[in-house]
């Protein structure tokens, strides 16, 4: 790793004060690290949250630094003119993404420091803290790897720990699939870990108030922790070596929901939410990371809108507005258009835009990792794998209502403070959710074999992502191959359509150098993640 900065990032980011997500206000909630002595299990693990949370709630940087120039284009999730280099993820979005991870790391490793300091009984004690931040640490290095393949993991962010050596602590890359293998290995036995845990009274206290993600639930974590082990399950289960293991634990997962809890409802989502934009708990940066003028970060693809208008479907008008001179129509941008065409289509007001007030302008929008509909399409994938078509067409059908009832949600609980400018949008109906699944378009048996089937499934995926879930949506793209997407071949650049992974970035390179030649050689935009193998 980049170690001037990693080192940087852990002095400067130990996070010490106690917080209530409700409340307290972190800014001063956390003061000056550099005036702080010591830190506890307890106050390091909330760090590990909170170093993490800009790219869990939509902010400034996240969306229009990293996403708007990489993900959203390549999942057509957002429209976007055409322009040369357009295939080409942006050097500062990919590093912001990348530091933000080992920051993230560094505080977990620190974590992992002060709990191996303490006696046998106060780790037990706080043995609840490492096992939540392990999850949640887990969740992002997947994510991580989904977007680079090898990483330094097992050896990084250890600068603390090998006291200050930056050459002990130059970290080496582990493949994509032995950290596969260790998450999925190490999920395994948290799961079991959650299920024997009990809390005394101060701790199950003292864990409330620093969680400020699943606020001490501790049957959430559960659901986390299975919920997460689902999805690199099902992301790998067309690779060989990992067909019989995803097949056998996905099954044991879904046949045993006592020992194995997973998120079935929206009620036990797991995101980070908003209480209180006066906090640093908020979603303020989402207006400037969509709407920025002149950037087309917060503009409707045709793709994403042809379908949705195509099926009547009862999210268009929560997910999106027409644009200002469009009559009331939906009209997508074109990816294949000339840049021209695409400009004076948009300046003439008839591109739809996201809507404002569900999305850029509710600073109330959750920062979500795992939700209901996600992981009924998961068990839809499964259990249409498995040949389970009655099981597949009820988890398709169930995660198609609850998307709908997601974004309903959103609507229900955001607060108007800080919307301007959009009106809120009508919720949508039970009825019009029931004509939405029987549509043809949509419709379970409208498709004849499987193959069409699991088209349906990765549809709604694409749906349901949209550009509020961006990491899972690009991953199940490539997986899958589904939607097909049309794009304009850039023949001015080498690369000429989207990349199928992001590359290392260059500080990285430079400052981990030997390390690196190990992995450079599939350190390209054209060389597949190991889990897409279609």
């Amino acid at each position: 790793m980049k170690m001037k900065k990693i080192s940087s990032l852990l002095l400067g980011g130990l996070l010490l004060a106690n917080v209530s997500c409700k409340e307290s206000d972190f800014t001063e909630a956390y003061p000056n690290p550099a005036k702080i002595a010591e830190t506890t299990v307890e106050k390091q693990f909330t760090g590990v949250l909170y170093s993490n949370k800009d790219y869990v709630l939509p902010g400034y940087r996240y969306y229009f630094v990293s996403l708007r120039t990489s993900i959203n284009h390549y999942t057509q999730a957002t429209g976007w003119t055409n322009s040369s280099g357009q295939y080409v993820p942006g050097s500062s979005g990919i590093e912001d993404v990348w530091y933000n991870y080992y920051n993230m790391l560094a505080q977990y490793r620190e974590l992992q420091k002060i709990y191996a300091s303490k006696p046998a009984d106060q780790q037990a004690d706080r043995k609840i803290f490492m096992l939540a931040a392990a999850v949640y640490v887990y969740d992002y290095t997947a994510k991580l790897v989904d977007l680079h393949g090898s990483i330094p993991f097992s050896a990084a962010g250890m600068l603390s720990t090998n006291g200050g050596d930056y050459i002990a602590s130059s970290a080496k890359f582990d493949t994509a699939e032995s950290i596969y293998t260790f998450l999925l290995d190490d999920l395994k036995r948290i799961s079991t870990e959650l299920n024997g845990i009990t809390l005394n009274s101060g701790y199950q206290k003292s864990f409330q108030t620093q969680d400020f993600l699943n606020k001490g639930d501790v049957t959430l974590w559960k659901r986390y922790a299975n919920s997460l082990r689902l999805r690199l399950l099902n992301r790998v289960s067309d690779v060989d070596s990992f067909k019989s293991r995803s097949n056998t634990e996905m099954a044991e997962i879904l046949g045993n929901s006592t020992t194995y809890p997973i998120v079935e409802t929206n009620a036990q989502n797991i995101q980070m939410n908003v209480y209180d934009i006066n906090t640093d708990i908020n979603s303020k940066g989402f207006q400037d990371g969509l709407e920025s003028a002149g950037w087309f970060g917060n503009t409707a693809g045709k793709a994403m809108i042809d379908n949705m208008n195509a099926n009547n479907d009862p999210r268009l008008p929560i997910l999106f507005e027409p644009g200002a001179s469009a009559g009331g129509k939906y009209i997508g941008l074109d990816p294949t258009a000339t840049e021209g065409t695409q400009t004076a289509l948009f300046n003439a007001g008839q591109v739809a835009i996201y809507n404002r007030y569900t999305l850029s302008r509710n600073q109330f929008f959750p920062g979500i990792l795992i939700n209901a509909p996600q992981i009924n399409l998961i068990k839809a994938e499964y259990y249409l794998r498995i040949g389970n078509d009655a099981s597949a067409k009820t988890a398709y059908e169930t995660a198609i209502a609850q998307s709908v009832q997601f974004y309903n949600g959103i609507l229900a609980v955001t607060n108007a403070t800080g919307v301007t400018g959009s009106t809120k949008p009508t919720a949508a109906t039970d009825a019009s959710i029931s004509a939405y699944i029987a549509g043809k378009g949509v419709n379970w048996s409208s498709a004849t074999t499987s193959a069409d089937k699991l088209k349906l499934i990765a549809t709604q995926k694409w749906l349901h992502y949209n550009l509020v879930m961006p990491y899972d949506n690009w991953s199940d793209l490539r997986r899958l191959d589904y939607p097909t997407l049309s794009f304009q071949v850039d023949n001015a650049n080498n690369q000429t359509l989207p990349p199928v992974r992001w590359t290392i970035p260059g500080n990285e390179i430079t400052y981990n150098a030997t390390n690196y030649a190990a992995i450079k050689a599939t350190d390209n935009l054209t060389t597949k993640i190991f889990w897409d193998v279609k």
